[in-house]
């Protein structure tokens, strides 16, 4: 299926549930587009995935157009890391959070990833990336995030997700 927010000519193709999970963030994100100088995305994820699954999806998404807070770019040296971090996320349309493994360690452990999570489970404007574990996992940890539908890699690629997420917040229509 094709929401209303894709092109005729994407190749990405969404079923029923992404399309009922992703609406009410676009939504969000389009009455969010009047506010000047927000970046698109809020990345969150864990220290650990930082070099690794987390730049690949910053890279991918920024490839297609989307601006993406992403701590490993925007936060300077000698810069208070929560101080920026709240910047960013008061700076941004939506929140993206990368559940991995590590991701599911650091939010048991309160560490800053748990804090931007809470952060973003206060507003609607928040999509679940699942990669490298499950849904239910992340209900061991946290049922808040974990009731949310979202998007897993368990079935396409980081590729795929990343796409559906930059049409998302995509402002052609």
């Amino acid at each position: 299926m094709k929401p209303r927010w894709s092109s005729p000519s994407s190749g990405a193709y969404y079923t029923p549930e992404e399309i009922r999970t992703l609406e009410p963030v676009r939504k969000n994100y389009e009455e969010r587009m009047v506010k000047p100088d927000l970046r698109d995305v809020f990345l969150c994820h864990a220290w650990d995935d930082r070099s690794g699954v987390a730049k690949e999806l910053h890279d991918i998404l920024e490839a297609k157009g989307a601006s993406v807070w992403f701590s490993e770019k925007d936060v300077a040296l000698g810069s208070l890391l929560l101080r920026e971090i709240d910047k960013g996320l008061a700076n941004s349309r939506i929140g993206i959070v990368l559940v991995t493994p590590a991701f599911l360690r650091r939010v048991a452990g309160a560490g800053i990833a748990d804090k931007e999570l809470a952060a973003l489970l206060a507003r609607d404007l928040l999509i679940p990336v699942v990669h490298d574990t499950t849904f239910e996992e992340l209900r061991d940890v946290s049922p808040l995030l974990g009731s949310r539908s979202g998007l897993s890699t368990t079935e396409e690629s980081l590729a795929d997700v990343a796409l559906k997420i930059a049409e998302l917040v995509s402002n052609t229509q």
